[in-house]
């Protein structure tokens, strides 16, 4: 049991290590998101808590971003990556901040991003 308890947390660390803050041009992807069944948290250190519920399916990923791609970014660890596709990146309305991804709108309801709730 401690075995595992200690492969587990050094897997944490190394995914941990790998991040990257997000580039200066990026800095406004940072925050809170939530859009229906989506909550998006991306921290200024370049990591990402994303989680997605599509009636009785669920999708969770946390792990760092390795690349972004015009508007659009890759999350994940060596060959093992996922693509958020953004078509709205993010921008001020009179609603605050909003932007699309993967087909789900999303507002921005926090740029603090510790101690974030699930879905």
């Amino acid at each position: 049991m401690r075995r595992i308890f200690f492969t587990l947390a050094a897997a944490l660390l190394t995914l941990a290590g790998c991040a990257k803050p997000l580039p200066p041009e990026k800095m406004h992807y940072a925050g809170e998101w939530r859009g229906p069944g989506m909550l998006l948290v991306i921290s200024p250190e370049g990591t990402v808590q994303y989680e997605r519920k599509d009636g009785n399916s669920s999708t969770t990923i946390n792990a760092p971003i390795t690349e972004f791609d015009g508007n659009d970014f890759l999350v994940g660890v060596g060959g093992l990556t996922t693509r958020f596709v953004v078509p709205v990146p993010p921008h001020e309305s009179a609603n605050g901040w909003e932007m699309t991804v993967d087909g789900v709108d999303l507002k921005r309801v926090d740029e603090n991003v510790e101690g974030v709730e699930s879905i």
